[in-house]
């Protein structure tokens, strides 16, 4: 275990690294910060944090700089989250408010995250598989095609074309649609085929046939494995931190092209609470000099996806976190509130 008096200088060494993008020497710590002891005995703390893995000599020059594992102790137990300023807030709820539908939201919170940490923004929209269902609409367009339309509880909707069997007069499709809300609405999608699966049998003979197709449409959508979508802003950030990638940026532009790392990355949307990944703790090579701030969103107390920001590990912790934080609070009231 560290002692305080060493915590301190570590907190020190990050927090003026991440200020001033300069290697911190002992000198200068005891300058700007009030440790209250010699400048001598911050040398010795430091070469004890160097001994133990928690910063590093990038070059020849006299100054440190903290490693994945010192930030990693920096997150754990020096660094609260940064809350947002009254003025912050409002910003973040008007301009979220003006969002028309559920892509708009997705948009704007991607924008929102890109300017507020000037880092990359990547936001998941709502999992189909964590949703509920407000309404099924179902709408005739030709005596034996319909337009089955699914709405989701975070707003998401999804429409698929049905090409019936045999002709479906306007009477059963009401008697169909009313059917089919007054069992699965307000339920969970996870729910649904077990409350439909004798809903055939209520209808005439001639008329199960297109019952079942609209069915196994419905349950067909319900479960579509493309569903896990993600939107991503902000790239350009990263140029403006290209000292910090030690060879090229480029393995980190490839890295955030493939949607299945930025989901592992992102990680499971059911852990709710701010998750913190820094350097080498992210499996995918190409972001082993990147750290990912992520957390969890959702109307109600439950979180139906994540989003997060990724940047550099030389990253203003404490205010990332806080702003992430914040606008997945908003993004579920509005959620709840659409």
């Amino acid at each position: 275990m560290l002692s305080e008096r060493r915590l301190q200088v570590l907190r020190a060494i990050v927090q003026d690294y991440v200020g001033t993008e300069e290697p911190v020497g002992s000198k200068a710590l005891t300058e700007r910060h009030n440790l209250g002891v010699s400048p001598a005995t911050v040398r010795n703390d430091m070469a004890a944090l160097e001994e133990e893995g928690f910063i590093a000599q990038p070059h020849t020059s006299a100054g440190r700089i903290p490693t994945d594992k010192g930030y990693r102790l920096f997150v754990d137990k020096l660094a609260g989250v940064k809350p947002m300023t009254p003025p912050e807030r409002r910003a973040i709820q008007n301009f979220l408010e003006g969002a028309v539908d559920l892509d708009d939201v997705v948009a704007r919170t991607v924008r929102l995250l890109a300017q507020l940490t000037r880092q990359v923004a990547v936001v998941q929209y709502p999992s189909l598989t964590r949703s509920t269902v407000r309404h099924v609409e179902l709408l005739s367009l030709a005596p034996a095609r319909l337009m089955l339309v699914l709405i989701t509880d975070t707003g998401r909707v999804e429409q698929r074309m049905v090409d019936c069997p045999a002709p479906f007069g306007e009477s059963p499709v009401a008697d169909l649609r009313a059917r089919l809300n007054s069992r699965v609405a307000g339920r969970r999608f996870t729910d649904v085929p077990g409350l439909v699966e004798d809903l055939p049998e209520a209808f005439e003979p001639e008329d199960r046939g297109t019952v079942s197709t609209v069915l196994s449409t419905l349950l067909e959508t319900l479960v579509e494995e493309n569903e896990e979508r993600l939107m991503i802003g902000g790239t350009a950030n990263l140029t403006r931190f290209g000292h910090d990638f030690p060879l090229t940026i480029r393995p980190v532009l490839e890295a955030l092209e493939e949607q299945v790392v930025l989901l592992k990355l992102l990680g499971e949307a059911k852990d709710p609470g701010v998750t913190v990944r820094i350097g080498h703790e992210n499996a995918h090579e190409g972001l082993n000099s990147t750290s990912v701030v992520s957390v969890g969103y959702g109307s109600g107390g439950e979180a139906v996806a994540k989003l997060g920001v990724v940047g550099p590990t030389r990253m203003d912790y404490p205010g990332t976190m806080g702003a992430v934080r914040a606008v997945a609070r908003y993004v579920g009231q509005i959620l709840a509130e659409s």
